[in-house]
């Protein structure tokens, strides 16, 4: 049967600075047999060519086509909403290009919504902007509803924990359109042209990667070599298609290869 990939990259391809054993063979298999293939990542700071980048040192090579951020995503969803709108933005270079390419104007007057996304420029005087003009009925939207995100330093507070202040502040809630919300599963699914049933999901993170899958009728294959572990994944009411113990298990013949040069 035909089908094609999502995949999730911190904990599946890289863990911080360090490649995931068999993450880059994995890729060249896909290649060499043109099965369609995407990357899809909730971190809004990065542009598709700052992720191309970053795969190559893993010794990945790709090209932007093959890249889906939650920046781009929310991009793509204000100007379904509001096409040519404005926004004051709380975020980084990512986000900020996206909406640049669906020409969105960044203005700190009046804004159609508040935009918040991942950044390391944060500051009060950044919130308190951003809630006078959510209370002032700018529509509050978020890149993603993750509280934390891993660097290569450790883990730091996320967009969701960002979004969450400003929630409590204002009274208002933040739609988010970073997975596993059903926008971005399935605008990642038209983007590698393929039917539900055709697409795997392939995640460290039952709450994102796993849950976006279900609830969009994917297959998904959960790797252990990111947040989730076989424990904390009985916390949750659904299941992934299959658990592995890292994307290496997905290469034809590498495990018994490995095998054999153990021997």
């Amino acid at each position: 049967m035909k089908c094609g990939y999502l995949i999730d990259m911190d904990g599946v391809i890289y863990r911080g600075s360090e490649p995931i054993p068999g993450a880059a063979e994995f890729i060249s298999y896909l290649q060499e047999r043109d099965i369609p293939y995407l990357f899809l990542t909730n971190n809004s700071t990065y542009t598709p060519l700052d992720v191309v980048v970053k795969l190559k040192k893993f010794s990945i090579e790709t090209s932007v086509e093959h890249v889906y951020t939650s920046a781009m995503a929310t991009a793509e969803f204000v100007h379904k909403q509001k096409p040519n709108g404005t926004a004051f933005v709380i975020g980084e270079g990512g986000l900020l290009n996206a909406l640049n390419e669906v020409r969105y104007a960044i203005t700190r007057e009046s804004p159609d919504y508040v935009i918040v996304g991942e950044g390391r420029i944060l500051n009060y005087e950044l919130l308190e902007q951003a809630h006078r003009f959510i209370a002032a009925g700018s529509g509050l939207i978020s890149t993603n509803a993750d509280t934390w995100c891993p660097t290569d330093s450790g883990p730091r507070p996320g967009c969701g924990a960002i979004v969450a202040l400003l929630e409590a502040a204002s009274g208002r809630k933040a739609y988010h359109v970073g997975k596993p919300n059903p926008f971005m599963m399935r605008a990642a699914r038209k983007r590698i042209g393929l039917s539900t049933d055709e697409v795997i999901m392939i995640g460290d993170t039952m709450e994102t990667d796993i849950r976006g899958a279900t609830d969009l009728g994917f297959q998904s294959i959960l790797v252990l070599t990111g947040s989730t572990t076989l424990e904390s994944m009985k916390e949750y009411p659904f299941r992934p298609t299959r658990v592995v113990k890292s994307i290496a298990e997905l290469v034809p013949g590498r495990e018994r290869k490995s095998s054999d040069a153990a021997a």
